[in-house]
Order: C-alpha cells, then sequence, then structure tokens
C-alpha cells in the first residue's frame, strides 16, 4: 500500500506541473514503476542525466519494462543522443511491435542520426560556410514590402532598428534581404571578438550621470519576444551609454526566437559596445533541432537563413568579464581546479560544443549547494560547488561569478554565499513556471542590484509551436 501511496503522489504532483515535488513523492521503493515516474518528473524538469539514471534503474529490475525505455530514449533524444535515443526505441519496438507510438519515435529516431551523419560529411567539405555564397545586395525587395529597410551597405540605424522591432511587435517579419545583412554583419563582429571578452562599466548613463553608469546582465530569453520589449521598456534600449550583456539561451521554447536574436544582433550592429552576446546551451544544432528554433526559422524564412545563423552562434562569446573582477558565463565553471581567464581566452569556439571539456562547461554546468563536484542532473556538464566558485574567484582574482541557465521563482538567485549570482529573464517561463524575470545592473562599486519583473501578454502562439518532434519535449 505504501508503494501505490508514493505512485499515487509523484502522479498527482506530476499532473498538477509540480515536477521538483514528484520525484521526491516517488522514492522509498526499488521498484520498476516508481523509477519510471520518477524518471519521468526529471523529463520534465530538464533533469536529463538524473531521467537516464533512474530509468537504467527500472531496467534493472525489471529489463522488459517498456515504460523505462521510452524514459530513457526520451532523455537521450532530449540531449542530442540519437543513436542511444534509437536503440532504446528499437527495444520498445522488438518489446511492442504494434505500438505505433513507438515506431514514430524510432522514424524520428532515426531521421535524426541520418541528419546527423549528412552534416557531418557536408561540414567536412571546403564550402561549408553560407556566409561565402550569399550575397544580398543581389536581391530584389518588393514594392509591396512596407517594412523597414536598409542600403546595400547594410550600415544599421536607429530607424531600422525602431521600425523592426514595432513590425515584429505587430507580428510582422522583417525582409530576408535584411535579415541576411544583419546576419552577415554580427557574424563579422562576433568574429572579431574573442571568446572572453573584458568589457569597462561606462563613464556616465544615458542622462550623463557618473554615479549612475552601470552594465545590465540579462539571464535566459528563450524566445520571449514580448518580455523582451519589456525589459527594453524598463530599462531602455542598449546603447554604449546603456550597455547590455545577453547570458545565452535567445532562442528556443518561445516561439518568437527569431524576433529575439535578430532584434539582438541587429542592436548589436547599431551599438557594437552596448550589446554582448555570449552563448548559451541552446545557441548550437541540437538544441534547436529539438526545441523549435530550427523549425520556426524553416517556417518564417529558409534553410540558408538557418544556416548563417548558426555560423553567427558559433563565433558568439563563452564569457565575459566586466571590470576584471565579474565573470559572466551562461552555465557554470570547470571540472578543473586550475583554470584561469587566459584558458578561457584560448578556446577555439567556432564549432558545435563537445560533450566534455572547458567549453561544454562554460555552457552547461550548474551550482549545487554541496561542496565539491556532482554529475551533472541534465547528463552534460558537471554539478559545482561553493568551494569551486571560491576556488575560481581566488585564483582569478575575481569578486562575482554571473551565469544564468536554470529558472528561478523570483528570476534571480544568490548562491555559494554571494560568490554566484544565477539570473533568468524569462518570465513565467514556457507560459508554465509562473517565474518571474530579473536581470542585474552592476555600477561601478560592483555590488550587485536586481531588478525582477513579470510576463507581459502575448500573442495566442504557444511555447514550442515549431518543434516537430513527437516527443513532446
Amino acid at each position: 500500500m505504501a508503494a501505490l501511496e508514493l505512485k499515487t503522489q509523484g502522479n498527482e504532483a506530476l499532473a498538477a506541473g509540480h515536477y521538483s515535488q514528484a520525484p521526491s513523492r516517488s522514492t522509498g521503493r526499488t521498484m520498476r514503476v516508481l523509477y519510471s515516474n520518477r524518471a519521468m518528473a526529471h523529463i520534465k524538469a530538464e533533469s536529463y542525466g538524473l531521467a537516464i539514471s533512474d530509468a537504467e534503474a527500472a531496467i534493472r529490475i525489471d529489463p522488459t519494462y517498456i515504460k523505462a525505455y521510452y524514459r530513457r530514449g526520451s532523455a537521450n533524444f532530449a540531449l542530442g543522443k540519437y543513436r542511444l535515443a534509437l536503440r532504446d526505441f528499437k527495444a520498445v519496438c522488438k518489446l511492442r511491435p504494434s505500438d505505433r507510438d513507438a515506431r514514430t519515435k524510432l522514424k524520428e529516431c532515426e531521421k535524426a542520426v541520418k541528419q546527423l551523419a549528412f552534416a557531418s560529411a557536408i561540414e567536412s567539405s571546403d564550402d561549408q560556410c553560407v556566409s561565402a555564397t550569399v550575397d544580398p545586395s543581389q536581391m530584389v525587395v518588393e514594392d509591396a514590402y512596407d517594412g523597414p529597410r536598409l542600403g546595400d551597405d547594410g550600415v544599421m540605424t536607429d530607424e531600422f532598428v525602431e521600425g523592426m522591432l514595432e513590425r515584429f511587435r505587430d507580428q510582422r517579419l522583417v525582409h530576408k534581404k535584411y535579415v541576411l545583412q544583419i546576419l552577415l554583419g554580427a557574424k563579422a563582429l562576433l568574429q572579431a571578438e574573442g571568446s572572453l571578452v573584458d568589457l569597462k562599466i561606462p563613464e556616465t548613463d544615458a542622462d550623463g550621470d557618473a554615479d549612475k553608469a552601470h552594465y545590465t546582465v540579462c539571464g535566459d530569453v528563450h524566445g520571449q519576444f514580448y518580455d523582451l520589449l519589456h525589459i527594453f521598456e524598463i530599462n531602455g534600449l542598449p546603447s554604449a551609454a546603456n550597455p547590455y550583456v545577453f547570458n545565452g539561451d535567445f532562442v528556443d521554447r518561445g516561439s518568437f526566437s527569431v524576433e529575439v536574436v535578430t532584434s539582438l544582433f541587429a542592436l548589436k550592429l547599431r551599438h557594437p559596445g552596448g550589446v554582448h552576446l555570449n552563448r548559451g546551451n541552446h545557441e548550437t544544432k541540437n538544441m534547436t533541432k529539438i526545441y523549435g528554433f530550427e523549425g520556426e526559422v524553416r517556417h518564417k524564412y529558409d534553410a540558408t537563413v538557418l544556416a548563417l545563423f548558426h555560423e553567427c552562434f558559433c563565433f558568439l562569446p563563452l564569457a565575459a568579464c566586466i571590470e576584471s573582477k565579474v565573470f559572466v558565463t551562461h552555465g557554470g565553471l570547470s571540472s578543473d581546479d586550475g583554470v584561469v581567464l587566459d584558458d578561457v581566452r584560448a578556446i577555439d569556439r567556432d564549432r558545435e560544443p563537445p560533450d566534455a571539456g572547458l567549453m561544454c562547461d562554460l555552457l552547461w554546468s550548474d551550482p549545487q549547494a554541496n561542496e565539491g563536484r556532482s554529475p551533472s542532473k541534465r547528463g552534460v556538464g558537471l554539478s559545482f560547488g561553493p568551494d569551486v566558485t571560491r576556488s575560481f574567484l581566488a585564483k582569478n582574482d575575481l569578486r562575482l561569478v554571473i551565469r544564468s541557465h536554470e529558472v528561478r521563482d523570483s528570476g534571480y538567485e544568490l548562491e555559494h554565499g554571494g560568490d554566484l549570482i544565477t539570473v533568468f529573464s524569462a518570465p513565467n517561463y514556457c507560459d508554465a513556471m509562473g517565474n518571474k524575470g530579473a536581470f542585474v545592473h552592476l555600477h561601478r562599486d560592483l555590488d550587485p542590484k536586481f531588478t525582477t519583473f513579470d510576463a507581459v501578454p502575448h500573442p495566442p502562439v504557444r511555447p514550442m509551436a515549431y518543434a516537430s518532434s513527437p516527443f513532446g519535449l
């Protein structure tokens, strides 16, 4: 009866969307159904590493338990480990040949594996860069187009930026020619930057006040364009006197990712010193294929635009350092104790991230309350404790780490005794989490000041509307 009660409590927590509660309510019995239920809760919470671990525990108890293969396969697919997911759905289809859903997922895995092999073959060729073959000046903009226009030189103007933001607000796109110009210009700017960008707080703010000069650090935006506009309404548009660091995960989940990242790139072109863009784990091919951005770009533009976005993503810096004292990166710290800032500067970032190593850690790792390091709940990167943060700060003569990568109910959280801050700027994430968004101000004294905000209404387009995966991730 106790096991049945735990199962019921776990299922109730899942049904209510309380994913963090479901695992604890499903523990206490080494039974296949409880491990499988807990794996499902971990998948909903995006803790794919823990989901895989629990699914494997269920499989050890009963190698014929189909749900456990489902869970492990779904978690591996979410991590872009398509061959491992393929193995699991082959097992399901063998155990239950008539399962139509399993057949659908098996075909999706086979498709993903083939696409991965094809992409690897293409990338090994010498003519892989779409940017070398695209010439927007040869494109004709139809007379019927009534949106903002750029000259053939691609020089960004305030007039274009303002017109583009308003056009996006009205759910209208800018012409493909101008998107290509923005992407080509953004790639050139990003390519000229380092893997670690050193930043200085401006002498004065936009009103000429030296005491109010600051940097704004935003966390994940995740395609929530109308919330990005709200940030600008609260905090002003970026400029050299009002500089921002956007700390990765501009795309995926939210269904206005094209509008978000195109706007950020255009603002980067208009104010190169006022917009700094760190790479997140979602600015990668594996993630965008699963979580909506790829489908959104193909729907709103085409494969050429998608390929050029990915070229830009590969040149996004991996970290920024403000006043040589505040280290800003999307995920977290390294699995190695000896990492110094020059190691970050030395990373060759023009690639898809590897599954391990410093580049992977910067994009994927998370803090933990306990000392030391542990395997990541996500299945990629690691979890690192307060001692790791203290050591990194001391070794590099830093005061603070700011990272993003995780939802926080208040939009931010001080962790590791105040040595580390998590900031997340997508309120009511996925229209479901009920969290606030936040951003951080760093004035000259480098003491962080927080602004929180609620989600604003957006057009009735659901999150993940352009994701084609049958996995429901």
